[in-house]
């Protein structure tokens, strides 16, 4: 790592000033990618503002009809949440496969989606629930936050307080993992809000992005019959799918389909 002055913040109001006064600043949540980062000195800030000291960030709670997560809540304490899981525990479901233990103890809902790696579970829960991320400027709709590969609406300094979450009739995660990483070959998030379907997928381009085809037909009959009659080609989406040693695009193509199937059924279980 190259030299650079840590600060811990214990307030919101309080870590962005120091961002404001820092050349080239940074906040850290879990560190599960900043810290790596710094150490491969591929990023040297400045100033490293530690955000864990914001207690008010961590709160998981039902807000009338809404479940809100603070950004720094833990993958491990929205798994464990009992208000998430008795009230999204699709979401609880998913953070239980993020990583290995020691990630899901330390990294944190925030920090995950304010990075927007491709392959992140967290980016499809936050598009197939339609979900409201809060910063402490602007609240910002899930289908306008995550732009490309790393990128986000977020602007600099911008720091994110919280996740608020519709509770859906009904949502489901299936993942195909990367057996090393835990990282999403292809994960696929479906979700049923107030009559209308959204199937979300992550790890499979850039971006997250929605299967627009495969919410019309779960919107005809929300069976998974419906998503397999679906043929999922990387050609009909508006983004370029992921080609690398662990699968072509042609292979994440063929898991989206495969993981919005299993999505659905996972929900006919359970109903």
């Amino acid at each position: 790592m190259y030299e650079f002055t840590y600060r811990k913040s214990e307030s919101v109001d309080e870590a962005v000033l120091i961002f404001g006064a820092a050349s080239d600043p940074k906040y850290l949540a879990g560190g599960m990618t900043m810290l790596p980062t710094m150490k491969q000195r591929l990023a040297s800030p400045d100033v490293l503002i530690d955000l864990n000291g914001i207690v008010t960030l961590k709160a998981i709670e039902k807000q009338n009809d809404k479940l809100v997560i603070g950004a720094l809540a833990t993958h491990a304490q929205v798994a464990a949440s009992s208000v998430v899981r008795e009230n999204i525990p699709a979401l609880a479901n998913l953070a239980a496969v993020i990583g290995d233990p020691q990630v899901r103890n330390r990294g944190t809902l925030g920090g995950s989606i304010a990075n927007a790696d491709p392959a992140a579970d967290y980016p499809a829960a936050i598009v197939g629930l339609n979900a409201t991320i809060h910063t402490n400027q602007r609240a910002i709709p899930a289908d306008e936050f995550f732009i490309d590969l790393f990128e986000t609406a977020l602007e600099d300094g911008e720091l994110i307080t919280q996740v608020s979450f519709p509770v859906p009739e009904k949502a489901a995660y299936q993942k195909f993992p990367n057996p090393a990483s835990g990282y999403a070959i292809v994960g696929v998030f479906v979700a049923r809000l107030e009559g209308s379907s959204r199937v979300a997928v992550t790890g499979a381009a850039g971006s997250v992005f929605r299967a627009e085809s495969m919410e019309a037909a779960l919107d005809d009959n929300f069976v998974a019959s419906s998503v397999a009659g679906v043929e999922v080609n990387p050609d009909e989406f508006d983004v370029d799918f992921n080609e690398d040693i662990h699968a072509s695009a042609e292979y994440r193509a063929h898991l989206v389909g495969v993981m919005a199937r299993r999505a659905v059924e996972s929900i006919s279980r359970v109903i």
